[in-house]
């Protein structure tokens, strides 16, 4: 019987996770065919949501729990789970229901035809913003122009992942992590499902537009060095536009006789020119942050608690 780990980052989420174990135990029940495991991810959650997940695993041994010292973000919480996973494949699902887990069936099938990463691409996104929506759509757009690697648009982390990709993503050990980068890095046999997104079934959202802006740079600097281009790219038009200032200015002067302050144009270029290192400056420091980072060679995460045994090899 093959196993499959279904693996669930869990930040405060005591609100979703009675909808949760009733909707997964169906799911299991209908597919006994396989050997399931939950494996939930506490992220250092401050409500009761670790209590929960302990009383639902008396009630099944097929729960199980990594508890990490404290809150150390989503991604990081992803690596910890896959750290941990001892599945033929393993399934990345959010704790609030947006992703319908009455598509892991869907999933499976597809695995078990030999691909190796399914993944399930939102048709549509209920109970988010305009704003939202737009800005997730520009983001996907720009990383796609950047890197060489083909990105799956509007596709996040809920998806099917066969044993060798598993392997592959746990070799991958940088601190500042972008998992869906990640995903198409490795390569391997993709199949896309496609799914319409609910709405969250309890609780609000951990991902405000600062956390969001956060993981898009981190998405952006760990896997394209792109934007250090952008320094000749900005650098050739740049120079052409001033030639063309400094003929103008000699034309209008020789022609219309009307010259031009000089201090209006020495605070117009002294602008122009101070945006533009402001902008390579803070690209460059942006990869000499990660390079910072990298260097301390810190480990991912810390465990506070794997199923109830406090003593543990911290990865």
């Amino acid at each position: 019987m093959k196993k499959i780990d279904i693996i669930i980052p869990a930040y405060n989420e005591e609100e979703a996770l009675p909808f949760l174990f009733e909707r997964l135990e169906k799911i299991m029940k209908e597919n006994s065919n396989y050997e399931f495991e939950i494996l939930f991810i506490n992220d250092g959650s401050k409500d009761k949501t670790l209590e929960l997940i302990k009383k639902q695993r008396e009630i099944d041994s097929r729960i199980s729990y990594v508890d990490l010292s404290r809150n150390f973000g989503k991604e990081i919480a992803m690596i910890a789970g896959l750290d941990y996973s001892t599945g033929d494949a393993v399934i990345f699902i959010d704790a609030d229901l947006q992703d319908p887990p009455e598509l892991i069936p869907e999933l499976i099938k597809y695995w078990e035809e030999g691909y190796d990463d399914v993944y399930a691409r939102r048709k549509s996104r209920q109970g988010e913003t305009f704003f939202k929506k737009f800005t997730s759509k520009m983001y996907y757009k720009v990383l796609q122009k950047m890197s060489k690697v083909e990105i799956q648009i509007d596709t996040g982390d809920f998806r099917l992942l066969d044993r060798r990709c598993v392997n592959a993503l746990k070799k991958l050990r940088e601190s500042q992590r972008c998992s869906k980068s990640m995903f198409s890095w490795i390569g391997y046999k993709k199949k896309e499902v496609l799914y319409d997104r609910d709405p969250r079934v309890a609780g609000k959202t951990k991902w405000n537009y600062k956390r969001l802006v956060d993981l898009a740079i981190d998405g952006i600097t760990s896997f394209t060095t792109s934007p250090l281009r952008l320094s000749t790219f900005i650098a050739i038009p740049t120079f052409a536009a001033l030639v063309i200032y400094f003929i103008y200015v000699i034309i209008k002067c020789f022609v219309v006789s009307q010259p031009i302050q000089a201090y209006q144009a020495i605070i117009l270029l002294i602008l122009f020119f101070s945006g533009i290192q402001i902008l390579l400056f803070g690209i460059m420091g942006e990869y000499l942050g990660r390079i910072f980072n990298e260097t301390k060679n810190r480990p991912l995460y810390l465990i506070n608690e794997y199923n109830n045994k406090k003593e543990m090899n911290d990865e």
